[in-house]
């Protein structure tokens, strides 16, 4: 019998059905279906793709509408690798000619960026890295509600008091303000009870944050990461990083971290003039965490990350160029612990990370004064790039 080809298979997912391409490493076609996601479904299309010992799922969009489908291949020990949708997009559109978009080209342009591209991200079955997915969205959805119900309660304040209230308002405060204020108009008494409601919600918020952070903060330090020993980065932060980062050895070098951050800053030299621009593309959510962390550290005179902005405020740079190169900085921190914790540390973690002993020769949660502009030195054994996983 001749042995099969080892073949990625496309997968445009939606929420009831999947359209699958079977491709082999020299891009020829040789499978591929429309399949219903439920039981039934689910089973013709492994029993379709079954002839195919050797093969790797190429997902799109596993941090969105195609996770059901992606943890269900998880669970049974078919190795999947997410596909982000802009990189299905680029080949789309040449793949097809115009850009055209149905879910049979999806799933082609999916199977070509999972034959082509290495250094997809893997997709792990990882109980503990769902449990922080989960809380750290749950975190971040408390954070905006937070921000929502502030507006809104903003809103009435100023039409209840005069010059209405300080900018940041807790839901205690806001409630105190409230019972100095008697309308006898209608009116006014309709703006003050719905500012009592948005207040006592604002308070029931603040208390589902707060338990939310304990727990997040708990489950973070289980995980043994060094993460949260860096300056800047709280429980919320080392909880998105694990989440969103997943297999840090998928970097290659701290170079395509800090480009998947969003801090590298893009080459746009033309003939003898030599400049870069600001990047922003990168994850969004991510870059964030690094913006916060590179803020918390200009807030204290004493952390290195200061002395390193002070360091680039002297050589002439602008407050906002000065801010960019330590965030650049930083994620090369981020980089290094992230990395240590896979190598040195002693217990695995969320996606195969390891946790960072007490003795882990991480770098510092703030970069040296007397660097360079250029990275950080690269950690051993890092230069290598991380291929597609094989099934076992």
């Amino acid at each position: 019998m001749t042995e099969q080809p080892r073949v990625v298979i496309g997968m445009d997912p939606h929420k009831r059905s999947v359209t699958i391409e079977v491709m082999t490493a020299d891009e020829e076609v040789v499978g591929g279906g429309r399949f219903d996601t439920t039981v039934e479904g689910f089973d013709a299309m492994l029993a379709h793709v079954a002839a195919w010992q050797e093969r790797v799922w190429a997902v799109e969009g596993c941090d969105g509408i195609g996770r059901h489908v992606a943890a269900r291949l998880t669970a049974i020990g078919e190795p999947v690798v997410d596909v982000p949708a802009k990189y299905s997009a680029r080949v789309r559109a040449f793949a097809t000619g115009q850009g055209r978009k149905t879910d049979a080209t999806d799933a082609h342009s999916v199977a070509l960026i999972g034959t082509r591209v290495a250094g997809l991200r893997p997709v792990v079955n990882d109980a503990q890295l769902t449990v922080l997915r989960v809380l750290v969205d749950r975190r971040r959805s408390l954070g905006e509600e937070h921000t929502r119900k502030v507006n809104q309660l903003h809103a009435l304040l100023l039409e209840l008091i005069p010059a209405g209230a300080k900018k940041y308002l807790s839901g205690r405060q806001a409630r105190l303000l409230l019972e100095q204020v008697n309308p006898t108009d209608p009116a006014g008494q309709a703006l003050k009870r719905v500012a009592v409601e948005y207040a006592a919600d604002l308070e029931h918020i603040y208390a589902r944050t707060k338990d939310a952070d304990k727990e997040l903060k708990a489950l973070v330090a289980q995980t043994g990461t060094g993460l949260i020993d860096l300056h800047g980065i709280g429980p919320s932060g080392a909880a998105r990083l694990l989440v969103a980062v997943g297999q840090i050895t998928r970097f290659p070098t701290k170079a395509h971290f800090a480009s998947w951050t969003g801090t590298a800053p893009i080459d746009a030299s033309s003939g003898d003039h030599v400049r870069h621009r600001l990047s922003r593309g990168g994850n969004r959510e991510i870059n964030r965490v690094l913006h916060t962390m590179a803020i918390v550290q200009l807030r204290t005179r004493t952390t290195l990350g200061r002395s390193y902005y002070d360091r680039k405020r002297a050589d002439g740079k602008t407050a906002m160029e000065a801010l960019r190169c330590l965030k650049r900085r930083l994620s090369d921190v981020v980089y290094r612990t992230m990395l240590t914790d896979y190598t040195k540390g002693a217990g695995a973690g969320p996606g195969g990370h390891q946790g960072a002993s007490t003795g882990s020769s991480a770098a510092s949660s703030q970069p040296h004064t007397d660097t360079s502009k250029k990275s950080l030195p690269e950690p051993a054994g890092t230069d290598a790039t991380t291929p597609l996983p094989k099934a076992s």
